[in-house]
């Protein structure tokens, strides 16, 4: 297949999905992890228990991938198809979509077998919660909010930083991500140390995850839940949770699903009360895998929004220099 300029960004944007929907995270030499590492010898070099530091840290930490990014983006400007087979590469590294409903689809499969002790083993590949006490609905809760919330993280927004900003916006959005994961909690060692990397996260997902739950709340349907419900939760319970992005994504899954979920979360030495979202009963086993099949909906309406958005930006681009190379030759007659 040829492709052209314009099309280059969102035929690879494509291709990543359909890499990550076949073959998931890449299981050796995963890139994001080898990230990981790096950021973790900077950040024995740069740490300081302030925010100045952290703020630096995180400067580097994003930077250099957003560099790169660009470079690469200024190098393949007359190669569309090394532009298309850099995107799907980094758009596929990025994303996280079929390991996050491997994982959910696991969670429901241990519940219900009765395996609560499987399932507790499991919590940990899908959030930090303490999974010791946990009985099956507050399981099954933990893995209804991880989803949501990890729908728009590992899935819509970089896809909507790859659409909006090519090469530099999947590489430096996975990067603040991961710092976020990293140094953003709150602990007594991060607690000002990773304000920047925390901030920078909570800004990059202010649309991706408004935009999430507006197709959660389009896809509701495709798992028997109701448009209108899932809005009318959204409007009422959005602003409620602590976080103002993980909020919009959960509040509409419990109204897509019907469900309720919040209540007190136990982490390893702290706990946190939320407030409750939707109005149903709490979630079962079967509620995941619902959660997961809305999941994969949303990544794939995301998908063909992405892919039309960057079609789009090339074109307004592509028109652009075609603009002032026009007007250049006019004025040097």
């Amino acid at each position: 297949m040829q492709v052209g300029g314009k099309a280059a960004d969102a035929v690879g944007l494509l291709a990543g999905v359909a890499l990550d929907a076949a073959f998931g995270d890449p299981r050796r030499f995963h890139p994001v992890a080898g990230f990981g590492t790096a950021a973790g010898a900077l950040e024995r070099r740069l740490y300081a228990p302030h925010r100045a530091a952290g703020a630096a840290f995180a400067a580097v930490a994003v930077g250099v991938p957003v560099l790169a990014g660009v470079a690469a983006h200024v190098a393949t400007r007359h190669r569309p198809v090394t532009r298309a087979v850099l995107v799907a590469a980094a758009t596929w590294t990025v994303l996280g979509g079929r390991t996050l409903r491997h994982e959910a689809t696991t969670m429901a499969k241990h519940l219900k077998q009765a395996d609560l002790e499987a399932a507790r083993g499991r919590l940990n590949h899908l959030c930090g919660r303490d999974p010791s006490t946990l009985d099956e609905p507050e399981l099954a809760r933990a893995t209804v909010e991880s989803v949501a919330e990890n729908t728009s993280d590992a899935v819509v927004a970089p896809l909507f930083w790859g659409a909006v900003a090519g090469l530099p916006g999947l590489l430096g959005y996975r990067a603040a991500n991961t710092l976020d994961a990293m140094v953003g909690h709150r602990s007594p060692r991060y607690a000002r140390f990773g304000t920047a990397a925390a901030r920078l996260d909570d800004a990059l997902n202010l649309v991706p995850s408004r935009l999430t739950a507006a197709l959660t709340i389009l896809a509701a349907p495709t798992v028997n839940g109701s448009r209108a419900e899932a809005a009318r939760v959204w409007r009422r319970d959005r602003a409620d949770h602590p976080s103002p992005n993980a909020g919009q994504c959960e509040s509409s899954m419990a109204g897509a699903l019907g469900v309720r979920l919040g209540g007190r979360n136990v982490y390893f030495g702290r706990s946190e009360v939320r407030p409750f979202l939707g109005d149903g009963p709490r979630p079962s086993a079967g509620h995941i895998k619902r959660a997961a099949k809305l999941s994969g909906t949303v990544g794939l309406l995301a998908a063909g929004l992405a892919a039309t958005v960057a079609a789009t930006r090339a074109g307004v681009a592509a028109a652009a220099g075609h603009a002032v190379r026009r007007t250049r030759r006019g004025g040097g007659r």
